[in-house]
């Protein structure tokens, strides 16, 4: 964009979490400031085969390099905090967020070898910075981490409030409350646009309190007779106390076991956001010298993940810990969509091990509830900040649309709610609202070390090798006269079983030789031309005996 069209214009838009739930990425930009708010990751969906994890796309970030300000972290899940090692490592700004989610990313940073060279700044929801014409200031939300945050941005053009991941719990467990005042003293200043989450826009009623959980874990506690096994998520630390709290009054003890849980239960008991007594963690391998009525093992894989601690024991094959008949097992979270499958398989593995096991949507089985506020609290949320825009955000399309629909019960003008998808702008000038010219926005494929090789095309190789298998054909010719010297030598890999394919192989040998030949008499002596027409006669062939379309590699070579 030329510096003319963006004078004194406010620009809104999403770089990742609009249209989806994960890698959660937001800017606003007036004029020359930038500022990014969150810079998260989400997990592969099933066709991206083989990769490990997708960051946004930041080309906008780096070609504006010299303007952006600084990075705003509003909590410290994985989907707000996980792609910055990689968003940092090509832009240099400095990152803002509380004392619990700058542990949280320090663990990450040092893990990348970014620790020295990053400029990280304490916040709390009293601060106020001025990064050049834009005011930040926070507010305290509730959500199932501590120390979550909200964002209020004074701009010449007015105020934006990014709310980040929020519920409205009035019986919070660490004695977090949102600060309700703060959020309706933003709102009565005036404000002209709302980022909100739009996670639980589908549910009605208000989501409930966390400290529901504790009860009924320490009931299910008391009453089994063995060993009682936690799974949860590794961020969500008022859950981990719950546990711990429960495993005190029923006189248990505490193993922690998968990486990621170990990494947070450390960070978070460092920093005083989880209180656990001394001698109450005990090492996996203590576990089985206890009586089965004193342990509790709390570990990471609530969503069925393939090498996460639960599946790893639903399988028999963790190093450290068996899963034993008669033992409670408890899977204290929702399972992400897309995940249910493997959610499925675990607990089938776990019901075979004879294990007890207590798992479901929230409401049913007690010992889940969500971070995110229903549509009661976006409501609340809603009123309390009266904006004159609204964008959804943080959901998919559809949670975004139901969202809006919200905005429009509590009086919000429909011109003036915009739905945006990564990319898309949402411009102000003059205290007036319109959808602007798209940006670039996507996914970057991380897989291994490689961060942003493996696009669409791999993508697309990795699927055909994944349905129809691969044939490599190897010939060599003859420089002199372009005879076939050896060859064709046809290898099959994930297309047919050779040993019982041998007259359809010896068939495409033929039809690969004759082709050869046909080209040669004809004097085409290109080798796109005979790879090109190899691959087409072979193909047909193939499709003809088996309706299969295997990649067909040719191979030629010449002495």
């Amino acid at each position: 964009m030329s510096k003319k069209n963006n004078q004194d214009k406010l620009l809104i838009f999403a770089l990742g979490g609009a249209g989806e739930i994960g890698k959660n990425m937001y800017v606003i930009q007036y004029n020359n400031d930038i500022i990014v708010v969150d810079s998260g990751l989400k997990f592969p969906e099933e066709d991206m085969l083989g990769i490990d994890i997708v960051i946004p796309d930041i080309s906008y970030l780096t070609e504006n390099r010299d303007k952006v300000r600084a990075i705003l972290i509003t909590h410290g899940h994985e989907d707000h905090i996980g792609g910055l090692p990689y968003v940092l490592k090509n832009l240099n700004v400095p990152v803002y967020a509380t004392k619990l989610t700058l542990g949280l990313i320090e663990g990450k940073l040092k893990e990348a070898g970014l620790l020295g060279e990053t400029k990280r700044i304490l916040i709390t929801a009293e601060s106020e910075i001025q990064f050049g014409s834009i005011r930040a200031s926070f507010f305290k939300t509730n959500h199932s981490i501590p120390d979550s945050v909200g964002v209020s941005l004074d701009t010449p053009e007015g105020t934006v409030v990014h709310t980040g991941d929020f519920k409205f719990d009035h019986t919070p467990v660490n004695d977090q409350f949102a600060d309700l005042q703060r959020i309706a003293e933003i709102g009565s200043k005036g404000v002209l646009a709302l980022l909100s989450d739009s996670t639980n826009a589908e549910r009605p009623g208000f989501t409930p309190s966390e400290s529901n959980v504790g009860e009924e874990l320490e009931d299910i506690f008391r009453k089994s007779t063995q060993r009682v096994v936690v799974a949860t998520f590794a961020s969500n630390v008022h859950r981990i106390q719950q546990i711990i709290n429960a495993s005190i009054a029923t006189r248990r003890k505490i193993a922690v076991v998968g990486r990621s849980m170990v990494n947070v239960v450390g960070i978070a008991s460092e920093l005083g956001y989880l209180n656990i007594p001394e001698g109450m963690l005990i090492e996996p391998e203590e576990v089985n010298k206890l009586a089965a009525d004193r342990v509790v093992i709390l570990c990471t894989g609530s969503q069925g993940e393939p090498m996460s601690a639960l599946t790893r024991m639903a399988r028999s094959t963790h190093r450290k810990v068996d899963i034993l008949p008669g033992d409670t097992v408890i899977i204290a979270a929702t399972p992400i969509p897309g995940n249910e499958r493997y959610v499925g398989r675990t607990v089938d593995e776990l019901f075979r091990l004879g294990a007890n096991v207590i798992y479901g949507p929230g409401s049913v089985s007690g010992v889940h509830v969500s971070g995110h506020g229903s549509q009661e609290e976006l409501k609340l949320m809603l009123n309390l900040i009266k904006p004159k825009y609204f964008i959804p955000i943080h959901g998919e399309y559809r949670m975004q649309r139901q969202h809006a629909k919200l905005g429009e019960s509590i009086g919000i003008d429909r011109e003036n709610i915009f739905i945006i998808d990564n990319g898309d702008t949402v411009e102000f000038q003059g205290g007036v609202g319109r959808k602007g010219s798209k940006v670039q926005a996507g996914n970057v494929l991380i897989d291994g070390l490689g961060v942003g090789d493996v696009g669409n095309i791999v993508l697309r190789d990795r699927k055909l090798l994944s349905q129809d298998g691969i044939l490599v054909v190897v010939v060599t010719l003859s420089k002199q006269d372009g005879a076939i010297l050896s060859g064709p030598d046809i290898i099959s890999r994930g297309f047919v079983y050779v040993r019982e394919s041998e007259g359809l192989l010896d068939e495409a040998n033929r039809i690969v030789t004759s082709t050869l030949t046909k080209l040669m008499n004809d004097k085409v002596n290109e080798w796109a031309s005979l790879k090109t027409n190899v691959k087409d006669a072979l193909g047909r062939f193939l499709y003809e005996q088996t309706r299969r379309r295997p990649m067909i590699l040719p191979i030629i070579m010449e002495v």
